[in-house]
């Protein structure tokens, strides 16, 4: 297993992170158990939550037993806690069923990792992310409507100064040690780290965005400015939902498959999508590599790589993925995926 250190961050972790946003509605607590222990013998550290899952669908029932199912584990497992990298978010501004839907602000920041702490069942959190922007976000394809100018600009960077500084405080009382961002811009990115260097040791770690075969966004503006303030990515999403093995092709929907339960899998099934997954498919068999390690180890690939967040929906999906941990692309394999990525550069 290959270990990459997150930017300027005191943490290393494996570039293979084990996903948890099903543990609760598609994954029971067993299962999700079983995950873990498999994850940890395939020589994984890092485990990546949030206050706000399990998703698929969204529940007011139900959220916050991710947290709770993975604190379960910690819980029986105190002696592999120091081990282990464990992640989880904040959400941001507009999700009702999370703190009334109040976003990220300071007072706002102490309840949700004081709430995580006690959910995970632990003392500290290795990564505290900010899961998306109170100001909105233009991933999970609202790119084609996005409009920076309704924002505030003096309101927002009044508040990054303001969250960063209460963050810094929960480190400091040891109740994190890194922060990291989700579903941010080249702009919010840097506003964010140049707060960030004006305390010692809190350097922003990592980002977390969307990135795949079928999701290149990061690639320019934002691949930059993550390499200039040495920022990792932590891709979500790498197997597109699950759609990139080619399961929901001619109409398939597999019994509780994500598609089941979210129609349009946020946006991800589309003519052009269809298109590039076949063609996807095509290179997997013209390679002679599964296309679910091949869309895992294109991510690893890239230089801007600090971990793959991967999910699985039962041990069998996850005993897959796992046999891919070894596999790694040579340059005629990326560069056949590039010449495809032209072709289709936005298929959702």
């Amino acid at each position: 297993m290959k270990f990459v250190r997150l930017g300027k961050s005191g943490l290393s972790v494996s570039d293979l992170c084990l996903g948890t946003m099903t543990w609760g509605e598609q994954t029971d607590e067993k299962d999700a158990h079983e995950q873990i222990n498999m994850s940890i013998n395939a020589g994984i550290n890092f485990i990546d939550t949030a206050e706000m899952y399990p998703v698929c669908p969204l529940r007011a029932e139900t959220t916050g037993d991710t947290e709770r199912i993975l604190g379960n584990w910690l819980g029986k497992n105190k002696s592999k806690r120091s081990d282990l990298i464990v992640a989880t978010k904040i959400s941001g501004k507009g999700y009702k069923n999370v703190r009334n839907g109040k976003g990220i602000y300071p007072k706002e920041v102490r309840i949700a990792v004081d709430a995580s702490l006690k959910k995970l069942k632990t003392d500290y959190i290795d990564l505290y992310q900010l899961h998306w922007p109170n100001r909105g976000s233009y991933h999970f394809r609202q790119y084609w409507k996005y409009d920076p100018t309704r924002q505030k600009t003096e309101i927002e960077k009044e508040n990054i100064s303001e969250v960063v500084c209460e963050l810094f405080k929960l480190k400091q009382e040891g109740k994190l040690r890194y922060i990291g961002l989700s579903n941010e811009t080249a702009w919010g990115t840097i506003k964010f780290s140049n707060e960030a260097k004006k305390y010692e040791d809190f350097p922003i770690a990592s980002i977390q965005n969307e990135y795949s075969l079928l999701c290149r966004l990061f690639d320019t503006d934002l691949a930059e400015t993550c390499y200039h303030e040495n920022i990792k990515l932590l891709a979500y999403s790498p197997l597109v939902g699950g759609m990139i093995t080619g399961k929901y092709l001619n109409e398939q929907i597999p019994e509780n498959s994500r598609l089941s339960r979210i129609p349009d899998m946020f946006g991800r099934v589309t003519d052009n999508s269809t298109k590039a997954i076949k063609a996807y498919l095509e290179l997997s068999k013209t390679l002679s590599i599964n296309p679910v390690h091949l869309a895992l180890a294109f991510c690893r690939s890239r230089p801007f790589m600090g971990s793959v967040i991967f999910g699985a929906t039962n041990k069998e999906q996850l005993k897959l993925i796992l046999e891919g941990k070894d596999i790694f692309l040579d340059q005629e394999a990326i560069d056949a995926i590039n010449v495809l990525f032209k072709q289709i550069p936005m298929p959702m």
